[in-house]
């Protein structure tokens, strides 16, 4: 669902390659219900209504909002997609698809009625004149009773499988997109974030939710937001379903769809036992790495039951380079039984998904008594694997990464685990890296607008205009500093500006996008600065703030570091930190200063 009542424009489904349009088709007979989340257009600087008056890319909507899309949310009619339109998106700079959501789930006859009936109002709504829409405003409230809707949560409802992003690039290069889901309960800081890369052509991306409850409590409200990284003129993308549904998983098929092969080592890996020939005199079984990738590839798991020395072993299958196809191996001298049940749990698969292949018809045997429905395969017949009925499963991209999907939730819950409510932890763990340039007529427009829309995080007030700008780049006195930001989730692309008035030294202007506020970003850059205009000038180091509550929660940032007011003149307070402080590093932020930064004007 989305936006219906904010734009009317409908264009045709013509121009799609039809192999991308049968891939949009592909969900049917696959899910069983789905949310019906409102998607829309924001911006990710937004500081509403400010920036409306504020912001050079102001661009106003029929209804006086911000336009982020060039030309809106247009529907696609595509009645072969599961939602019976696609919409073809043209982000401008800062666009986002934003909507707030819950996992209340509809059965796909009755979420069909809801995009309908809404189609229809918002159709109505939309041909009303004008004036009449923004008079009223009844756009914003049909929309504001769509997103109270999406938050209800349910007492008695089904747990969604995944959350499934259907989206066709029709560019020749990958598009980078961050997803991120931040919790509405109170306290609870670390949100869910993922990078998504879509290559060119169709995509359909499955992340479980599972992996997404691991790091928020998706029994609260939440948000979600979808942010493109890294471009810089306009970016079209197409979007099918972006929903959290429930999967069909038919009993059927899970009596015979393997998820996950289980391994015995000796005389059925490798010819030969380990601890009796050692490992010089082992060989692999013929054709059979060959037959473990392409297991690899259909997105079937692997792991080991083995009764061996863990050590050992794993060192013998970094030897034959196939030590990273196996997650979760199971060494030891333990019942082989008790490693199946654990393999199953710690993959989070029921035991049926599981087929176990050793050459000794004890340890099957021992298997299918700990654990009936496991099914145990002869490993004499490992070369008739891949032509198996059970081990006939369609290959996609998601398929293809399953295992380090996996590996990737293996480290999630690790670092749940470790983190607790330790927040600096999880953020020293999202590898945040700012680099810092000086300001040049080639980032100057994007300086600009950051001077323009920043409230949040804006430390002095000023909203420089180009002119004042491209004048500050030529003072002799004035060092400018540029700040650009990324993590393991993505690029943010240039999220902060400074400027030192080096004769005090003084921090004049300093301000952030409020896509970094809580990261500490403010920190690092601050630390940074002060560190090097002490050492240089062996004097106090100043910085003015302009308190307003906006900016308030941001200003925290001086009193962190140390730093005290000593006055102010015309609302700027003047903070300064003593050339003879101690800097303290919590040494979350890695910081890469352009070289020409170092050698003064």
């Amino acid at each position: 669902m989305y936006e219906a009542e904010a734009n009317g424009k409908v264009e045709s489904a013509w121009d799609i390659p039809t192999d991308v349009i049968a891939a949009f088709g592909r969900l049917h007979g696959k899910i069983v219900s789905r949310t019906v989340l409102p998607w829309s257009e924001h911006c990710t600087e937004c500081v509403w209504p400010t920036c409306y008056k504020s912001c050079d890319l102001y661009s106003p909507r029929e209804d006086g909002r911000c336009r982020r899309f060039v030309d809106g949310m247009v529907r696609v009619d595509c009645p072969i997609a599961i939602n019976g339109y696609l919409l073809k998106i043209r982000f401008k700079q800062w666009g986002k698809l934003w909507t707030p959501a819950s996992l209340n789930l509809r059965e796909l006859k009755k979420a069909e009625q809801i995009e309908k009936r809404d189609q229809r109002l918002g159709k109505m709504l939309y041909e009303l004149s004008a004036p009449t829409r923004i008079k009223s405003g009844i756009i914003g409230k049909r929309y504001s009773w769509k997103k109270r809707m999406a938050s209800r949560t349910s007492r008695k409802r089904t747990v969604p499988t995944s959350f499934l992003l259907e989206c066709y690039n029709p560019t020749e290069l990958t598009v980078d997109l961050s997803l991120t889901i931040r919790s509405t309960k109170f306290g609870q800081k670390i949100p869910y974030q993922k990078r998504l890369s879509l290559d060119p052509g169709f995509q359909l991306v499955r992340i479980p939710v599972a992996e997404m409850s691991s790091l928020v409590d998706l029994d609260f409200p939440f948000n979600i937001e979808l942010i493109p990284n890294g471009f810089e003129h306009e970016l079209t993308l197409l979007f099918g379903l972006m929903e959290f549904v429930e999967e069909v998983e038919l009993s059927f098929e899970k009596a015979i769809k393997t998820k996950c092969v289980v391994w015995d080592l000796d005389n059925t890996l490798w010819d030969g036992v380990l601890v009796e020939d050692g490992p010089e005199m082992l060989t692999l079984k013929p054709d059979i790495k060959r037959i473990m990738q392409e297991l690899d590839r259909r997105g079937i798991i692997q792991s080991i039951a083995s009764k061996n020395n863990y050590d050992e072993a794993v060192e013998t299958l970094k030897r034959f380079g196939i030590e990273e196809l196996f997650l979760y191996p199971q060494i030891s001298w333990s019942p082989k039984g008790d490693s199946i049940k654990t393999i199953a749990r710690l993959l989070n698969v029921g035991v049926e998904t599981l087929v176990f292949i050793d050459d000794q018809e004890f340890e099957r045997k021992q298997v299918e008594a700990s654990a009936p429905s496991v099914r145990t395969l002869d490993a004499r017949d490992y070369l008739t694997l891949l032509d198996r009925k059970e081990f006939q499963v369609p290959v996609t991209s998601e398929s293809i990464n399953r295992r380090k999907m996996y590996k990737v939730e293996q480290e999630r819950q690790q670092i749940q685990e470790n983190f607790k409510d330790d927040y600096k932890a999880f953020l020293k763990h999202c590898d945040i890296r700012i680099r810092i340039t000086t300001l040049t007529h080639e980032n100057l427009q994007r300086v600009h607008e950051l001077a323009q829309r920043t409230n949040q995080m804006n430390f002095s007030g000023n909203r420089y205009n180009r002119d004042v700008l491209n004048e500050i780049i030529y003072s002799p006195h004035l060092d400018t500093y540029v700040l650009a930001c990324e993590d393991r989730f993505g690029s943010y692309g240039i999220v902060g500006f400074g400027i030192v008035d080096k004769r005090e030294p003084r921090l004049t202007d300093l301000m952030f996008s409020c896509r970094i506020q809580s990261k500490r970003v403010e920190h690092a850059f601050l630390r940074t600065m002060i560190d090097r205009y002490i050492r240089e000038t062996g004097k106090d180091f100043f910085a003015n703030y302009r308190k307003t509550p906006r900016n308030a929660p941001a200003g925290q940032v001086f009193e962190d570091l140390g730093m005290s007011e000593v006055g102010g003149v015309s609302g700027v307070t003047s903070v300064v930190f003593p050339h003879n402080g101690v800097l303290q590093d919590d040494g979350i932020i890695r910081v890469e200063i352009q070289q020409e930064l170092m050698v003064e004007k």
